[in-house]
């Protein structure tokens, strides 16, 4: 039960991408990895056996540990996953009234089922970008603890449609008080308006309106007090609206997680910790000739094709810089740049080797059969709760699965225990395979 509330508290953290590599820095961190940079060079600070993570746009992170053995060209062992979930990402001007109502205006991220959305305490988490003492624009991470906004649903009597499908642009939009309330607060009147200069006095123009403009004032403020700086130094955000409910245990035997951004939180806690874990023994790295790494990228929920996404150069680039480290005769504690190259080894091919013996597990959610929809899964393909890790095939090649992996697979699942104080060894696999409806294309596990 420690794993599980260690997930749960995980999830917790991690109402955003950037929350979620914070927590899995974290934990990183507690395990001896140690922080690079892409913009520097890594000979002089990689060491044979070490243990290094980085980072890009905060919201996505890659994790490695270097065998002791390891030379160029030799192969690397991956998983991949996500650090992002569907989401109501606030706009770049969302103050928004209406009815006597302070209204926020959101957009949609990802393919989620928006009316789930409605009726729920939701606050606000995400990036914020201050000045700092020194005049210097640096970013921290918010999140708010209370509920600050709800979206309301239409009372039953004004809407008997059998179907529940909001407009997005105008009815899914989140509620954050009166009006009256706020003027209450300040003390303005409704027809008040921001004073101008006097003829004569220094003025300047901006670039954009003022945060203090585009955005509610007393949400600025809550954000300003939880980045604990000024209002007037909160140049800009990223913030998405979340669900304060915590992640908790459920069913009659505490058997189930009722939790949101399941998808795809549980895996990148998984590729972090199984990394960790399969380190734990001090001579873990002794022995090994190839490079252990996970990669947890953001956006894909929009199809992980921004510069920080699973689809751009941030993953080969981290492999190419790998593949040609040189071996090494000398202790760990001796890094690359001081470690002798043969003179006639060959690394003009070193990524191209890598790239041809290295294995990729891409760790995704499966959906497990709904027994009040049995009738909208495939009948033989059915993932169940409980029954193992799920092998995502599909013929048009919407996953990368091969007969290949599917036997690697299956003779590492053999030899696996289940826990470490399991008597006998082994975890179960089953096959998930989507159907031609809309919407059936997430996977547990395929391969490259």
């Amino acid at each position: 039960m420690a794993r599980v509330d260690d997930f749960l508290d995980f999830v917790g953290a991690s109402p955003t991408p950037f929350h979620a590599v914070q927590s899995a820095i974290k934990r990183l961190e507690v395990a001896g990895f140690k922080p690079i940079q892409e913009r520097e060079s890594w000979s002089s600070t990689l060491q044979p056996g070490g243990k290094y993570y980085l980072t890009r746009n905060g919201s996505s992170v890659v994790a490695f540990a270097i065998g002791k053995k390891w030379k160029s060209g030799n192969p690397i062992a991956m998983i991949g996953a996500h650090t992002d979930s569907p989401t109501l990402r606030l706009k770049p001007v969302s103050k928004k009234t209406n009815s006597g109502f302070l209204q926020v205006g959101v957009e949609t991220y990802g393919g989620g089922i928006w009316h789930t959305w409605f009726d729920r305490d939701l606050s606000i988490a995400g990036r914020v970008m201050v000045k700092d003492a020194e005049g210097n624009f640096v970013q921290t991470l918010v999140k708010v603890d209370r509920p600050i906004v709800r979206i309301p649903t239409l009372a039953i009597h004004l809407d008997r449609s059998s179907e529940f499908n909001p407009n997005k642009e105008t009815e899914l939009f989140p509620i954050a008080g009166l009006v009256a309330a706020e003027l209450n607060r300040t003390g303005a009147k409704p027809d008040e308006k921001k004073s101008e200069p006097e003829v004569g006095e220094e003025s300047h123009s901006e670039p954009l309106r003022a945060m203090t403009e585009r955005h509610h004032p007393y949400i600025m403020e809550i954000i300003a007090e939880h980045a604990g700086v000024a209002v007037q130094d909160v140049i800009d955000f990223e913030l998405v609206l979340y669900d304060t409910q915590k992640p908790c245990r459920g069913g009659l035997n505490n058997e189930l997680i009722y939790s949101a951004r399941l998808d795809n939180l549980e895996m990148t806690y998984c590729a972090v910790l199984g990394l960790i874990e399969s380190l734990s023994a001090p001579s873990a790295l002794d022995d090994e000739s190839s490079i252990r790494l996970v990669a947890c990228f953001d956006h894909e929920e929009i199809g992980s094709t921004t510069a920080q996404g699973a689809a751009s150069n941030l993953l080969p680039a981290v492999l190419r810089r790998l593949s040609v480290l040189p071996a090494h005769e000398s202790g760990s504690e001796v890094s690359y740049e001081k470690v002798r190259r043969e003179s006639d080894a060959d690394i003009s091919t070193a990524y191209e080797q890598t790239l041809a013996s290295s294995f990729l597990i891409s760790a995704d959610m499966a959906h497990s059969i709904n027994p009040n929809y049995a009738q909208k899964y495939e009948s033989d393909h059915r993932p169940e709760m409980n029954k193992g890790t799920v092998i995502k095939i599909n013929a048009n090649a919407r996953y990368a699965t091969s007969s290949p992996g599917i036997v690697l697979l299956q003779e590492m699942a053999r030899k696996a225990k289940p826990s470490a104080d399991a008597a006998a060894g082994g975890v179960p696999l089953q096959f998930g395979a989507g159907d031609e409806d809309p919407g059936s294309g997430e996977c547990a596990i395929e391969y490259a």
